[in-house]
């Protein structure tokens, strides 16, 4: 018997709809409609409550390898995630050429002078909106929200590849590079 089938005699035998079931597990009930209809799985959290609430094994409800490819499929979303998070780091870590006196210093994003209004607010905007996209990606992983995930996701790499685009336009080497590795390690989990 698949999941979906599992799932689905679990609730029925407790005499709950979806949206019931739904709010027992603090998720959407197009979240379980999905589930039971054998277009996606829970999440291992989403699992372990449902587990919980049916006094049933992780393991009767699904087996061995499919528990394995969400768990590897949760772990990648969430480094993708932290990935995005850690773009905040490109403001407070010293990578920015500041000229004093006829020598380079490298400073962070708060005490850069060199750069003009509408760079320093494209930076603030590009490394703030990169934070916020992986904090609701998190979020959206909590609350089983697939497809708002994959457009944040979408997003997420458009604005990477923006951030090293308008690093290296204006010239700001050492941010580039490590806008550029977050990209990379993003691609790469996106690869694998």
């Amino acid at each position: 018997m698949e999941f979906q089938e599992k799932l689905q005699e679990l609730r029925k035998s407790k005499g709950l709809t979806q949206e019931e079931l739904a709010k027992e597990l603090y998720v959407s009930r197009t979240a379980v409609s999905k589930w039971e209809s054998g277009r996606g799985y829970p999440s291992i959290d989403s699992l372990k409550q449902i587990a919980d609430y049916f006094s049933v094994t992780i393991d009767e409800l699904l087996s061995g390898e499919k528990l394995l490819s969400i768990a590897e499929k949760e772990n990648k979303a969430k480094l993708f995630a932290v990935a995005d998070m850690c773009s905040i780091m490109l403001v407070f870590l010293p990578l920015y050429p500041n000229t004093v006196d006829g020598f380079v210093y490298s400073v962070n994003l708060l005490s850069y002078a060199e750069a003009t209004v509408i760079q320093r607010f494209i930076h603030w905007f590009v490394f703030a909106a990169l934070a916020a996209v992986g904090g609701l990606k998190i979020l959206f992983m909590k609350l089983g929200l697939e497809k708002g995930n994959k457009a944040l996701t979408g997003l997420s790499l458009i604005l990477s590849i923006g951030a090293v685009l308008f690093l290296a336009m204006a010239r700001e080497p050492y941010a580039t590079v490590v806008a550029f590795m977050l990209l990379v390690i993003k691609g790469m989990l996106l690869l694998k």
